[in-house]
């Protein structure tokens, strides 16, 4: 497609001239990640000569660099009602009785979320992985734990996940507060031994005894801790976007590209199946999990399921659970190692629509670079295997079709990221004009057929 073109179903989302797009933007990955760190650097008052220099540790960004970039987006820290872009019920659920939102529990939380003395190195923080300069994760295709070692997951992002149904990719736990505390004994994330371990090294701090006094009338306790992280996380809702001013009546709020987009997305790109997007569902997903055909071709599911349920029975506490979830092949078998249903080999939970714009790479391995490699994974109807969820078949979507439902998505990035949205608008536009390695039209048309011998109807 020529750049004229692309720009008209694209670019003109954002309201800004085509021609700001026109530079080459082919910098290497690492190149990409600091531009658009120091881009959001900037509104903090970081320098970029800053922003570089932490790349050694683990490539987050400096907690006081992050911390001045969460006062930038003004997140609540006193209203803590429901937010405006939720429903009243949806956020009363999403709250549990035991740890209602107060000022004293958000402020704990937040202190918490930017400690790496939670780490057993000292080296890694919730916010290590989970950057509040890139988007809440860490935009790479698995995360960095301890002592540099990687593990075999794409890190979510924390924005908006007080509304998802359950934690972690495979749901293994339900909640915020449950999800908080386990990275902090995984021995590849944070590597405490022991949560008592974990609680002293935090337990001598003066300004933690009074804050958590204050939070809960406790002194410093390992389950407060994932209270406190889960309060400072239920005030990351980001659901004030272009598409949410549409929906709301303002017609001038999307391109008409993205409006076509909108239409494909509830029809024949059948994303609406799995991501629902209503006052029930605002985030758009289904809390459900599907095998969607990733990393199918170079795995054998059944050895790694027989493999992991010998584990399992000699050990199946949620402690064996997260070892073979992020060290082990069995990562691949997703849902399945939770639930032990055959049904459930190599699915995963249907991930937030909302920011999906600014939190690439994708999939549950980071696998895919762009908007336009996932349309491209689905356009072919995924990667067959055995388990393959029932809804993913080809969907014959053209080119310019692809485009509009990738305009669409872009136009679900809260306005506060805007300058970011662009900019992942234009990194990932100029990746997907260098390669589109998920892409086969003669799949996607049905042409050809991803079982036994090739052949053209």
């Amino acid at each position: 497609m020529s750049q004229p073109r692309i720009y008209h179903y694209v670019g003109a989302i954002f309201d800004y001239p085509p021609t700001e797009l026109r530079a080459p933007h082919r910098a290497a990955s690492l190149a990409v990640a600091l531009a658009t760190t120091a881009a959001l650097a900037v509104l903090s008052g970081c320098s970029s000569a800053a922003v570089a220099a932490d790349e050694d540790r683990h490539g987050a960004t400096a907690m006081s660099q992050q911390q001045h970039a969460l006062e930038a987006l003004q997140a609540p820290v006193n209203d803590l009602d429901s937010p405006d872009s939720t429903d009243d019920q949806v956020w009363a659920a999403a709250v549990p009785d035991d740890n209602e939102m107060t000022p004293e529990r958000v402020a704990l939380g937040r202190a918490l979320y930017f400690d790496t003395r939670l780490s057993a190195d000292g080296t890694v923080a919730c916010a290590t992985c989970h950057d509040v300069t890139r988007s809440f994760t860490d935009r790479r295709p698995v995360s960095e734990g301890i002592r540099g070692q990687l593990g075999r997951r794409n890190a979510p992002t924390t924005m908006n996940a007080a509304l998802l149904g359950s934690m972690f990719l495979d749901g293994r736990v339900d909640t915020l507060e449950q999800q908080a505390v386990l990275p902090i004994t995984n021995p590849i994330e944070m590597g405490h031994k022991s949560p008592a371990d974990a609680v002293a090294a935090i337990a001598a701090d003066s300004d933690y005894q009074r804050m958590f006094k204050a939070a809960y009338g406790r002194s410093v306790n390992f389950d407060d801790i994932g209270r406190a992280l889960a309060a400072f996380e239920r005030t990351l809702i980001f659901l004030s976007s272009p598409f949410d001013r549409y929906l709301r009546g303002d017609q001038s709020a999307l391109s008409q590209a993205a409006k076509a987009g909108w239409a494909l997305y509830n029809g024949k790109a059948r994303c609406v199946t799995c991501h629902p997007i209503n006052l029930a569902s605002p985030i758009g997903s289904d809390d459900r999990f599907h095998n969607i055909g990733i990393a199918a071709l170079n795995r054998d599911f059944d050895q790694l399921a027989a493999k992991a349920l010998k584990t399992l029975e000699r050990d199946d506490s949620i402690e064996a659970l997260e070892r073979l979830a992020l060290s082990t092949d069995s990562s691949e078998l997703g849902r399945f190692m939770v639930t032990k249903n055959r049904s459930d080999i190599g699915a995963f939970r249907t991930p937030q629509v909302t920011n999906v714009g600014i939190t690439a790479p994708y999939m549950h391995d980071g696998s895919m670079q762009t908007l336009w490699d996932v349309m491209d994974h689905y356009n072919k109807g995924g990667e067959a295997n055995l388990y393959l969820d029932g809804g993913i078949e080809p969907l014959a979507l053209t080119e310019n079709e692809i485009n509009q439902v990738v305009a669409f998505l872009f136009s679900l990035t809260d306005d506060r990221f805007r300058d970011l949205n662009r900019r992942e608008l234009e990194r990932q536009y100029q990746h997907a004009q260098d390669t589109r390695p998920f892409r086969d039209e003669a799949l996607a048309f049905r042409r050809a057929f991803s079982f036994g011998p090739t052949k053209t109807p």
